[in-house]
């Protein structure tokens, strides 16, 4: 194991002076290390990745194929997600947050429908601890009642509230629902009180993480580490995590089926309308169409300009000034959903949600110009890059592409593909999108809200 006795090491290391480094110089058409290609290697059966961008600082992922679509039970993907970081076989609670602030650490843990993400960020200097501490979190992390019942419990609570309280959230997690039923269809949160008051204890969450944090169901990626390094640490700290998990389940590995549908749910907290369509998987998936970012991008609704509208057809759109549009393409490992969220006032959204349908129409037609489908695709590769370099997207793309499909998510080749997306192509995806049937969730006052079967959409 790596020397490292007590929280007072961690002292030393917080307060022993570190090299002034020269500022770095580089051109403005150059990457800070000549590309953003993840390197990708496996250590004693653990995936791993990472993209030695310069600067003092490091971030490191596990990213876990644990996100909701894989929990055999409701609320276990919640449950394991707030116990992580709290204490381990040879770190207390107060001793991992005590070492990780004298390090100036972050520590942060969240999950997504198909992963599980625990992070840290810290000074390059301290990878080797992290990678020690994120080994002992897969391997040993003590599951205490009083932890749960004192902690874990009122955070869950606290996170169906909030999800009660939105209507865009409520309304985007019905549209997964009627697209997927199962597995990508599951919430990402507790929507009612069953998950965590029947299903959920301490002992079923600790063997969750048992099937979670094994070696072939999770990726370690880092931004600003230096590979050669990350293997070794990587083959010295996880030699404690199984290979293979405790149970085989097959909860969430089918292939997703789309299917489509309608919900409609009264709330008095506002206006949500969701308008979804089968999308694209991610780049490492098996089903990746790149004419979807495009699609979404020329649908659209929201403008980078703040004060302009935008060229997408919904910016130009929509009722009001004050009606909220966003066009998401949503992407998974195994499939994809496009959708439109609209909300403001019940009848704003229900004409803008007219005009959404309208514009789908109007591309399936081929009534865009040239210059439109430039700024789409523009858009979209834009888009597609700031997503990949975001540090927390890119860590849990590329975690997940090792985990799901063994391949790392690499943006330069998503941005060539969207380049080369012609108006044929949009135009094909844009009539599949019509012959197909819709996912429509209506959240808010109903009364207004319009049916699929008004705006002429199949469900």
């Amino acid at each position: 194991m790596f020397p490292r006795s007590t929280a007072c090491r961690g002292a030393q290391r917080a307060l022993r002076p570190r090299a002034v480094l020269p500022p770095q110089r580089r051109g403005l058409a150059a990457p800070a290390s000549g590309s953003f290609q993840y390197q990708a290697g496996d250590a004693k059966g653990v995936k791993f990745a990472s993209r030695d961008l310069a600067g003092q600082t490091t971030t490191l992922a596990l990213v876990a194929r644990a996100g909701t679509r894989y929990q055999p039970l409701p609320g276990l993907t919640e449950g394991l997600e707030k116990f992580a970081f709290r204490s381990t076989e040879r770190r207390s609670t107060l001793r991992i947050v005590r070492e990780s602030e004298l390090l100036g650490a972050e520590l942060n843990a969240y999950h997504s429908r198909e992963n599980l993400v625990l992070e840290a960020k810290f000074l390059r200097d301290d990878l080797p601890y992290f990678v020690e501490l994120l080994g002992e979190v897969a391997s040993s992390t003590k599951f205490l009642p009083h932890v749960y019942n004192e902690e874990v419990l009122p955070l869950i609570h606290l996170a169906h509230k909030a999800f009660l309280a939105s209507p865009t959230d409520m309304a985007v997690n019905s549209v997964h629902s009627l697209a997927f039923h199962r597995g990508l269809g599951v919430p990402t949160a507790s929507s009612s009180t069953t998950p965590y008051t029947k299903y959920l204890d301490p002992a079923t969450i600790e063997h969750y993480s048992k099937i979670a944090f094994a070696k072939s169901n999770f990726a370690i990626v880092a931004n600003g580490a230096e590979h050669g390094e990350l293997s070794k640490w990587v083959n010295q700290f996880f030699d404690g995590v199984p290979a293979a998990p405790a149970e085989e389940t097959s909860v969430g590995t089918a292939q997703s089926k789309y299917y489509g549908g309608e919900e409609r749910i009264a709330h008095s907290g506002g206006n949500a309308f969701v308008i979804g369509f089968p999308g694209s998987s991610s780049f490492t998936g098996n089903s990746y169409k790149p004419e979807i970012a495009v699609l979404a991008s020329l649908i659209g609704g929201e403008s980078s300009i703040k004060w302009s509208s935008g060229f997408s057809i919904l910016g130009n759109a929509k009722a009001s000034p004050s009606t909220q549009v966003k066009t998401t393409s949503a992407i998974y490992s195994d499939a994809g959903l496009l959708y439109t969220t609209i909300t403001g006032s019940a009848s704003h959204v229900a004409e803008t949600a007219k005009a959404a349908v309208a514009a789908i129409q109007k591309i399936a037609g081929g009534q865009i110009t040239k210059e439109d489908l430039q700024k789409a695709k523009a858009a979209a590769k834009f888009k597609e890059l700031e997503y990949g370099q975001d540090v927390k997207a890119g860590l849990e793309l590329t975690g997940a592409g090792l985990v799901h499909g063994s391949k790392a998510y690499q943006i330069d080749e998503v941005a060539k593909a969207v380049d080369g997306v012609t108006e044929a192509a949009l135009k094909a995806a844009a009539k599949s999108l019509l012959e197909n049937k819709a996912s429509v969730s209506a959240v808010g006052d109903l009364f207004v809200l319009p049916f699929a079967e008004d705006l002429g959409l199949k469900v």
